[in-house]
Formats: C-alpha cells, structure tokens, sequence
C-alpha cells in the first residue's frame, strides 16, 4: 500500500449509516483521519466509535447537507482541524417509497435537495479548497437507478440521474481545465443498508431491495478502490448492475414492461408496513426516542459478501488484454489452418 494513503483526511457523508458508514470504517482501516458528516447523533457517535477501533482519527461533523451553509462552513471546519481533505466520498441522500400520486410536492424537494443538491454542495465545498491545491478526489455514490429509473422510487431515481449528468459535466471541466482534482462515480447494486427501515413508505408492506442484494462493506471497498484509482470515469458494482444497465441499452421498452410488472412486489417483503416505523426524511431517525442502525439492515441472511464482477471491474484492463490475446490466439490458429488447407 502507498504509505502516503496510511495519513489521508477522507470525507464521508451520510457516513451514520449504509454504504456511507461502511465507506469511513474501511477508509479507517488505513489510518490517518476520517470526517464524518450526516444528522443523527447516535449514527455519527456509532461511526465515530467503529472509525477509531479500526485504526483511524474520527471527527464527527453534524450536518444536513441539504443546507449549503451547513456543509461549506462543515469543509471549513475539516480543513482547520483535520489538514488539507485528500478524499470527499458523497453519499448522504433519504427518499421516499411510494408511487408518484402519493408524494407530496414538499416531500419531493425534499429527496432532492439531500440527494441531489446535497452532493452538489459538497463537491462545491470540496473544491473551494481542493482547487488551490491542484488536488484531491471527489468519488460520487451512485446507483444503477442513475441510467434506470424503477417505479416506488421516483424522487431518488431523479436524484441518482441528475447526480449522473452533474458528475459528467463536472469531469468534462476539469478536464478541459488540466486539473489534477480527479472525480470518480460508484454506481451501487441494491444494497442491505438501514434505509429500508428508516425510509419514508406508504407501500402496504416492508420496503426492500430489489434482489440480489449485497452487504455494504463489498459497495465500501469499491468506493475506496474508486478513490484510488479515480482515473475512471465511473465504476459499475455487482454483476445485478452490469445486468440491469446492459438491458436497459439494448431493450428500455421492455425494461418498462417488465418493471411495471416485477417492480412493485419485488421492492416489497410479506411483512405490513409499521404504521409507526421511523422516517429520515424531516429529522434523523435515530432521534431521542431512537437508537444506532449501524451500516447493516434486515437482509443479513440474503445478503451477498462479494461478487466476481467487482474483480472484474478492477481489472477491467487485464481482462480486456486477455480477450484480446486470446481472439488474437485464436485468429493466428485460424489462419494457420486455413493456410494448410489451402
């Protein structure tokens, strides 16, 4: 391992819970500090506590970064008391399961602000600083709902799409600007996290992701690879995202069909709906009558650990050398014999 990364400031929103908490604990595995952003005090007390048995600094950040306020002064704080942020991870966002008729139009705003809005004030953030410097990576979680929108999911799919053409266009400046700044995006399978229990639902049934599902610590090493290696553009993870994203370019119509026939029961588990289930949409779940989710949700028996398209993903170049060698392989055979036939 570079010993440099072993001394690295790294930023994580939505870092009480999910993807996000899983991110900051394997980032901490390599030391240096690891700044924590999100709302829930218990979540971020939680995180804080795995960050430090795991080898690294905590410093716990209270932010919605829904307010662009809140998250500037956040970057201000970060850089005063951590030194300069070497690696900004997105991945703050809440949403709301229900079909579009039932979604109130504050409630919309809402998901977007924080899941959209959200990444793009902390890019903004991280780059007011970066920029001086000429340094530093921003690696954008995102999703395979960010090319493939799926019913019950209208705010989060707009938000994951926008957050799409924010990054590509962001990338595309940096690049005419010969910036050594490098932004990287995730985009994540359905994922066993808290969300599912903490969401705002008015299905009639526990909400659930669609399987296959996986565990967040396989999204967690993909971010930090993706930080290492940020020269991509985008990362795909789990071979169910490679899937969904080849289908949705060769056939969307059908994806469509399909969807509207799958969509709503497979995003839905047998057990009703808890009529006082929490909800993060408005306040942290984990509120004064609540308690620390952690990164898992309830899918722990169903859940995947790993993937042979995250290897794959990897070592995209070395795969692509090796089919290369073999078609070369096998036209040179092909020819040898045509040539002895001949």
């Amino acid at each position: 391992m570079d010993q440099s990364r072993n001394s690295q400031t790294v930023v994580v929103t939505g870092a009480s819970g999910g993807i996000g908490r899983a991110t900051a604990v394997a980032f901490a595995a390599r030391g240096g500090t690891v700044a924590l952003i999100a709302r829930g005090e218990k979540g971020l007390a939680g995180a804080a506590a795995e960050v430090e048995r795991a080898g690294a600094r905590a410093l716990v950040v209270p932010t919605d970064v829904a307010d662009c306020d809140q998250v500037f002064a956040a970057a201000a704080r970060i850089e005063e008391e951590a030194g300069p942020v070497d690696v900004w991870v997105n991945s703050a966002f809440t949403s709301v399961f229900a079909p579009f008729a039932q979604i109130k139009p504050a409630e919309f705003r809402r998901v977007t602000e924080v899941s959209y809005l959200g990444y793009v004030y902390a890019t903004m953030a991280a780059l007011q600083h970066m920029r001086p410097r000429d340094r530093g990576t921003i690696v954008q979680v995102g999703s395979a709902l960010a090319y493939r929108g799926i019913p019950l999911q209208t705010a989060y799919c707009g938000a994951k799409h926008a957050i799409q053409g924010f990054h590509e266009a962001l990338r595309c400046e940096l690049l005419h600007d010969k910036s050594n700044i490098r932004v990287t995006m995730v985009q994540m399978p359905a994922v066993n996290t808290p969300q599912f229990d903490w969401v705002l639902s008015r299905l009639p049934r526990h909400a659930q992701p669609v399987p296959p599902i996986y565990q967040p610590e396989l999204a967690a090493r993909a971010v930090v690879y993706a930080a290492d290696h940020p020269g991509r553009r985008e990362y795909w993870v789990g071979s169910s995202t490679v899937g969904t994203l080849a289908a949705n370019a060769v056939a969307p119509g059908l994806l469509d069909r399909y969807l509207a026939r799958t969509g709503f029961k497979s995003q839905q588990t047998g057990e009703p709906q808890q009529p006082d289930a929490p909800s993060n949409l408005w306040e942290p779940a984990d509120g004064p009558d609540g308690h620390d989710f952690g990164a898992h949700g309830d899918f722990d028996d169903t859940a995947h650990r790993r993937d042979a398209q995250l290897w794959a993903s990897h070592h995209h170049g070395a795969l692509a050398a090796g089919a290369g060698g073999l078609l070369a392989t096998a036209a040179a055979l092909l020819r040898r014999r045509a040539s002895r036939s001949s």
